[in-house]
């Protein structure tokens, strides 16, 4: 096991490096899409418009953080179940995703596409929101505003502290074989 810090940016090409059970402390920005936001970045894409941001290389954390404390750049932004984005998952990464974020275990197929992909699937502590928010040093709403705690926001992380759970040599902490 190792221990990144890596720029979210870099992953695209940092990928192969990493493997299931090293730590990473990530930083840079990353883009927040849960199951509503997800069902319209697809939708947006069968009607041929463009996404709320460049997916080639981007990271997703599936989080719907709360509203903004005053004095604060973030509500709680923990992770929510990474299972549910399934169904959008290969599309997304087969069109360049680098890096998915959130909690839990993945299909096989979103994992075979990781592998194919060269991608990553990284796992936040669940529960820990709190945590998660003192990594974030900027947010700001870029879609889908009207979907409240599930618009798609850009994040800029300072050394989030995470877990490759799937790496793209087929590592999988999940794998029960």
């Amino acid at each position: 096991m190792k221990v990144w810090e890596l720029d979210a940016a870099d992953l695209r090409l940092k990928a192969p490096l990493l493997q299931a059970g090293d730590k990473v402390l990530l930083s840079g920005t990353v883009y927040t899409a849960r199951d509503a936001a997800h069902k319209r970045m697809i939708a947006a894409l069968d009607a041929g418009e463009p996404l709320p941001f460049p997916l080639f290389g981007a990271s997703i954390y599936f989080a719907g953080p709360t509203p903004t404390p005053p004095g604060m750049v973030i509500g709680s932004c923990g992770p929510t179940t990474s299972s549910r984005m399934d169904v959008y998952s290969v599309r997304l990464l087969d069109l360049g995703l680098s890096c998915m974020i959130g909690k839990g275990g993945r299909s096989q197929a979103v994992c075979d596409a990781i592998v194919r992909n060269r991608a990553v699937y990284l796992c936040a502590i669940g529960g820990a929101g709190a945590l998660a928010a003192t990594c974030i040093t900027a947010c700001e709403v870029i879609a889908y505003e009207d979907l409240g705690c599930e618009s798609v926001k850009r994040l800029q992380f300072s050394r989030f502290p995470l877990i490759v759970a799937i790496d793209c040599h087929g590592g999988n902490l999940f794998s029960h074989t």
